[in-house]
């Protein structure tokens, strides 16, 4: 299974030129940075302790924040290499000034750049997020006896029935692992059934948070936004947009001054969202054109990289995308941390755990309709709500350090 593995990439890699011109047309991979992908580096490796941390995206981006600031501080640790797979998570990475910190784009799976890629950074030790789980560099890692750890685990019911159709494969995957620690029980469940016993709970990373002084809008949009009632759409999905453009109108009759603030999933929609919006005789803004007033604004698109915690800050109702559309709906809990209402639709497979507690505390509730949706929106948020949630994120932290100081304290020891 392996072998097969290996030769479907193979060949992939002849048309792999055709694949990086046409992602890099459609804003979705760096024109020159996309080389590291074939694990040529555009940064150096420093002499002493490195640690490697691997998310897919932005969201697992953001989840260790407070885990490299933490780890940046220590002196033991010469270096921290973070790498992802998307263009959106570099961007945002930029934003913050890390000093040991550097980021590379995560290579193919191909036995040539994987070992490529662990023959010059040779780190001390491997922490990947979530689902990322990869063959060739599962492989390699055990055999150059590089510790692997697979930190905030998450196998949804997709996942889980896909890797079962190939349960020996899997298994001889999994294995490579030094230990997992999954993010829910749904997680840990799967994990067994699959074969991999070697795991322990102890929350999940996400209701964590990263403190960051930049992230507050400017004082001109926020003194608009202040003289408006405003609710905030978040990582919206192609469709959903026009839901909320409905609910907007409805809301419109009771409040005339009302703004909805729609931040999409994949900001290149943007311009396609105002068309649809036209239709709807909605008067739509962009984010980066930096509008001098909202006069007559009914949509607000934020159309730019690495801001939608700035409006989940101020918003006091927070609807999550990709829950009307079955996409299995997107994380809540940024925003329920700064005390908004947070609204979902039927589809939060994703994050069933998640939405549970906030629902079993009051915090959230799921919507159907437009309609339902207008009379659910608040204007006030709920101060007591989002300190519940950050104390949870607190103690999940501390226990994360802790777990994650005895793996990479006990390796650095033996350099």
């Amino acid at each position: 299974m392996f072998f097969l593995y290996q030769t479907f990439l193979s060949i992939i890699l002849l048309i792999s030129p055709i694949i990086i011109i046409l992602r890099i047309f459609k804003n979705k991979e760096d024109q020159k940075r996309f080389v590291e992908k074939f694990s040529i580096p555009s940064k150096r490796r420093q002499n002493g302790p490195l640690i490697w941390f691997h998310a897919c995206s932005v969201g697992e981006v953001l989840s260790i924040i407070p885990l490299i600031k933490y780890y940046e501080k220590n002196n033991d640790v010469n270096q921290i290499l973070i790498t992802t797979s998307t263009l959106s998570s570099s961007k945002v990475l930029k934003k913050f000034k890390f000093k040991k910190t550097i980021h590379q784009f995560y290579p193919i799976d191909h036995f040539i750049f994987v070992n490529s890629f662990l023959n010059y950074w040779k780190p001390n030790i491997s922490i990947f997020m979530e689902s990322e789980i990869w063959p060739c560099m599962f492989h390699k890692l055990k055999h150059k006896g590089i510790p692997l750890i697979l930190l905030n685990a998450r196998i949804t019911k997709k996942t889980f029935n896909r890797w079962l159709k190939f349960k020996n494969f899997t298994k001889s995957i999994l294995n490579n692992i030094k230990i997992a620690y999954p993010q829910n029980k749904e997680t840990k469940l799967y994990l067994k059934k699959l074969g991999f016993n070697n795991y322990s709970q102890i929350g999940n990373i996400k209701f964590a948070e990263y403190d960051d002084a930049n992230q507050n809008l400017d004082k001109r949009l926020n003194l608009l936004l202040k003289n408006r009632k405003f609710w905030v759409a978040s990582s919206t999905h192609n469709s959903e947009e026009i839901f909320f453009a409905e609910t907007h109108q409805i809301l419109k009759r009771k409040y005339n001054d009302i703004i909805t603030i729609i931040i999409p999933r994949h900001i290149h929609r943007a311009k396609e969202i105002v068309s649809e919006l036209q239709g709807l005789e909605l008067k739509a803004n962009l984010h980066s054109l930096r509008p001098k007033n909202l006069k007559n604004t009914d949509i607000y698109i934020v159309d730019t990289f690495g801001e939608t915690k700035k409006f989940h800050k101020l918003s006091a109702t927070v609807f999550l995308g990709g829950s009307i559309i079955n996409r299995g709906g997107q994380n809540p809990l940024e925003a329920a941390r700064y005390g908004a209402k947070i609204l979902h639709g039927p589809f939060v497979s994703n994050f069933t755990d998640i939405y549970n507690l906030l629902k079993s505390n009051k915090i959230s509730k799921k919507i159907y309709t437009a309609t339902q949706l207008s009379k659910e929106i608040s204007f006030k948020k709920n101060v007591q709500s989002g300190l519940k949630i950050k104390n949870i994120g607190e103690k999940i932290l501390k226990k994360t350090i802790k777990v994650l100081d005895k793996h990479i304290f006990d390796e650095l020891k033996k350099t």
